[in-house]
């Protein structure tokens, strides 16, 4: 299992990080050409992202939120005009499903050279590669996620976010910016049931693609978490054996249930009123 996930083809300094800046090249020169030549792009807000991207304050991680429309999703939101996309320094790590990005040798190499890291869906916010995961937020660098944990693409309410992002949000030794993000048009370059319920072979062209960047999320985790002990002291729940968080006051299971559950619907909650936003 591990050999097919490659970590070492991951690494800044897998052969210079020559197969990486070329990665970053090619992948970035295709998200601007879907994002601008093929499609019109509009973006809200760009200037935070671009600020967060660029230039926050050394050692403090980066997470970005968005809803999961496509499989395209990630690359193409990045292919606006004036984002560094094909900056390989700059570019973020991002959680992708173990069962599309790693299914062989091939993939899973290509995958690891475009910073990506392998999550088996279900299998609960303790697996293997959240540690790598929380490795790169300890080293200041930005990570996007996908918590509702899977593509949508109807224009529906945010779904349940799934506890892995806040467990991250937590987990890290110095607090992360949570930057909300939600998207609409990638349903209609890429739909899932285009040709006999099969997605189109190339990106389709002449839609509209909106993007929609909100304002940090700013989390008071030493108050947060005080509150989840009081409040999870009469927990019934059954619980699952979580191990306690690494700090001087590790949380339980039970607090940890609560606190994660609470950061998530405060995400949740900034994410639709973005949903409902208009460009």
């Amino acid at each position: 299992m591990g050999r097919r996930h490659m970590e070492w083809a991951g690494r800044t300094d897998h052969m210079w990080g020559i197969p990486r800046k070329m990665m970053f090249m090619a992948v970035g020169a295709f998200a601007k050409t879907v994002a601008n030549l093929l499609n019109t792009t509009s973006v809200r807000n760009a200037d935070t992202l671009l600020r967060l991207v660029r230039y926050r304050p050394p050692g403090v991680p980066l997470i970005t939120v968005s809803n999961h429309m496509s499989t395209l999703d990630d690359p193409v939101m990045w292919g606006f005009k004036g984002f560094p996309t094909s900056d390989a320094t700059l570019g973020r790590w991002v959680l992708a499903a173990e069962d599309i990005c790693f299914k062989n040798t091939v993939l899973s190499y290509f995958f690891r050279l475009g910073k990506c890291i392998p999550i088996t869906r279900g299998a609960g916010i303790h697996q293997k590669y959240m540690d790598e995961a929380l490795e790169h937020l300890r080293n200041g660098e930005w990570l996007h996620t996908f918590p509702e944990g899977k593509v949508t693409q109807e224009d529906v309410p945010i779904r349940r976010l799934k506890w892995g992002t806040s467990s991250l949000i937590v987990r890290s030794p110095v607090t992360p910016i949570v930057l909300p993000i939600v998207h609409r048009g990638f349903q209609e370059i890429m739909p899932e049931n285009y040709i006999f319920g099969r997605r189109p072979v190339v990106p389709l062209c002449s839609k509209k693609i909106e993007i929609i960047v909100g304002e940090p999320i700013h989390f008071d985790l030493p108050s947060m978490k005080q509150m989840a002990i009081s409040m999870s002291r009469n927990c019934s729940s059954p619980l699952l054996g979580w191990p306690a968080t690494d700090e001087p006051t590790g949380l339980d299971e039970a607090a940890q249930r609560f606190l994660y559950a609470y950061i998530s619907d405060q995400i949740r909650g900034v994410m639709e009123k973005l949903r409902a936003l208009k460009i």
